[in-house]
């Protein structure tokens, strides 16, 4: 650290808005550039210098990137008094949020120093940024000192295996493009209407049956038909355990989501005795809302979700388990017997409160295991659960009245954050509809005004939605995110102050060129909408 300090000293630094050389999405909080310019070269010869042992993930990532992408083999040493080195290292500070990093380069090494390992991880990634976007092993680093936090704790991508799976690989490259871009949590969406996708022991049949569906409707729903072709797949919970660390060896805190008291339509064709009627059920071959639900009457039920929690929850380390919440049809309970024996015993005022009854009742559950309940907003309709966390997904206004309830929100307003929307006024494929320009994304701002300061606490930050009735494979995944989660990890991750679209759109030429060397597909929509589509404010 004094080293540090010395070269510090050693340097004028002046101000200067991030144009040329220095392009970093997201954009960091303070960005200095030496009077005198100058770039450091990384070859074989430089080592890698950690800290300790507990920069080791950082160290090996760095290390696998720079092989991986530029065929530059480094070596990871504990300590050196030679020079020059990419150093890694840790200062212990109080009251610092996670994943604050300074980074120095100068002709003496790269110096990164965080306030914890994400701190020094996130470092790591701001030097990826800063590497040339074309495969060459002249690996020259401009000089620069940056020192950047995160805006917010909560950073969030979530992805739907549920319509369409997808595959090991494709989830952790999925996750990789998170890393790459500061972003700290993956919602995992595992279970919905058409196909259950974790296996969970103790009910084989949730993933022997539910896990499949014999077609798919051709097209925009309704559909002009079904194309007839199985669909399915499940991930085992050793394939859980080996997604869940890679992601934390990328800082990326993984949130499973498992559907209630709706989208059950897959686990009650397991099961046909969870529904009110019995069945039969099937899985749903179309999109949309289905009235088959859990029986809210029937104890069987909670006994068996509270089983299916008992396998989950140990294989994710996450202090948040999702349950839903969302868009449950009433129609069932309405004419359920047990159901309305259940509002009638409970006194309870309606259907609504119904469902109230059942999130809190799995939420006390899940809070014996130690953690904490996400729902989506609809568990606010009859009273919200004492200490769920919101996700506000119709808008900001679900948002809004938890933080005023002071309950913890992740805003995810279809508005500006839903993925599955085209990106284009002229879509050059079969998407949900909606229109999320990249622009729009840059213009979100989860801290609306009804906010007051004292309630900003409760906003934790915000995630994009990428649902997948139309999107069948991983290069349209790619696809409908990139560009736009660039511009979602800026909201995010830099001030407030610090966003600017003309600046953004500078240095997202550049992106491109990394996407390319990341070999990501992605969309160059907006390019084409810039003259016919006004900007947001």
């Amino acid at each position: 650290m004094n080293k540090k300090l010395i070269l510090l000293l050693s340097f004028v630094l002046t101000a200067f808005s991030v144009f040329g050389q220095i392009s970093i999405i997201p954009q960091p909080s303070i960005v200095l550039k030496p009077e005198k310019p100058g770039n450091f070269l990384i070859d074989s010869k430089t080592p890698i210098v950690v800290s300790g042992t507990q920069l080791t993930n950082s160290a090996n990532y760095l290390k696998n990137y720079l092989t991986k992408t530029y065929g530059v083999n480094l070596k990871t040493q504990n300590h050196t008094s030679a020079s020059p080195a990419i150093f890694l290292q840790i200062e212990q500070k109080n009251d610092v949020p996670s994943g604050v990093y300074n980074l120095l380069v100068s002709k003496e090494g790269i110096y990164i120093t965080g306030y914890d390992e994400a701190g020094v991880f996130y470092g790591v990634q701001s030097v990826l940024q800063l590497l040339p976007v074309t495969k060459t092993s002249a690996l020259t680093v401009p000089y620069v000192t940056i020192n950047d936090a995160p805006r917010f704790s909560y950073r969030g991508m979530h992805l739907d295996v549920s319509r369409h799976f997808f595959t090991v690989s494709a989830v952790k490259k999925y996750i990789d493009n998170l890393a790459l871009h500061k972003f700290n949590y993956f919602h995992w969406h595992l279970t919905d209407d058409q196909g259950w996708r974790i296996e969970i022991k103790k009910y084989p049949k949730l993933t022997e049956v539910g896990s499949h569906r014999s077609g798919t409707i051709v097209g925009h729903h309704p559909g002009t038909g079904n194309d007839n072709i199985p669909e399915g797949g499940f991930y085992t919970q050793k394939e859980v355990k080996e997604v869940v660390k890679y992601a934390a060896e990328r800082y990326v805190t993984v949130i499973p989501e498992i559907e209630m008291p709706g989208h059950a339509s897959a686990a009650l064709t397991a099961y046909p005795n969870l529904g009110c009627t019995g069945g039969p059920y099937q899985v749903q071959q179309t999109w949309g809302v289905f009235d088959e639900v859990f029986c809210a009457g029937n104890d069987t039920v909670f006994t068996f979700l509270q089983d299916v929690l008992d396998e989950v929850i140990p294989l994710f380390p996450a202090q948040y388990v999702h349950i839903g919440g969302d868009e449950c049809p009433k129609t069932s309970w309405k004419a359920c017997p047990k159901c309305q024996k259940r509002i009638k015993d409970n006194n309870l005022k309606d259907e609504h409160a119904l469902q109230s009854y059942f999130i809190s009742r799995m939420e006390k559950y899940v809070n014996t295991k130690g953690k904490s309940i996400i729902g989506w907003d609809e568990i606010l309709e009859g009273g919200l659960a004492p200490n769920a966390l919101v996700m506000s997904w119709r808008g900001e206004q679900g948002g809004i009245d938890a933080a005023k309830q002071k309950h913890y929100v992740m805003m995810t307003p279809g508005s500006h954050v839903y993925f599955d929307y085209s990106q284009s006024s002229r879509d050059d494929s079969l998407t949900i509809g909606g229109l999320t320009t990249v622009q729009k994304v840059y213009s979100y701002e989860p801290i609306q005004a009804q906010i007051q300061p004292n309630e900003e606490k409760y906003i934790l930050g915000a995630q994009a939605n990428v649902w997948t009735e139309y999107i069948p494979n991983e290069k349209k995944l790619e696809y409908m995110i990139f560009p736009r989660m660039s511009a979602l990890s800026e909201v995010l991750w830099s001030p407030k102050n610090k966003r600017n679209w003309n600046d953004f759109e500078t240095r997202l030429q550049k992106q491109f060129k990394r996407y390319d060397l990341w070999n990501v597909n992605y969309s160059k929509a907006y390019f084409d909408q810039l003259s016919t589509i006004p900007k947001a404010n």
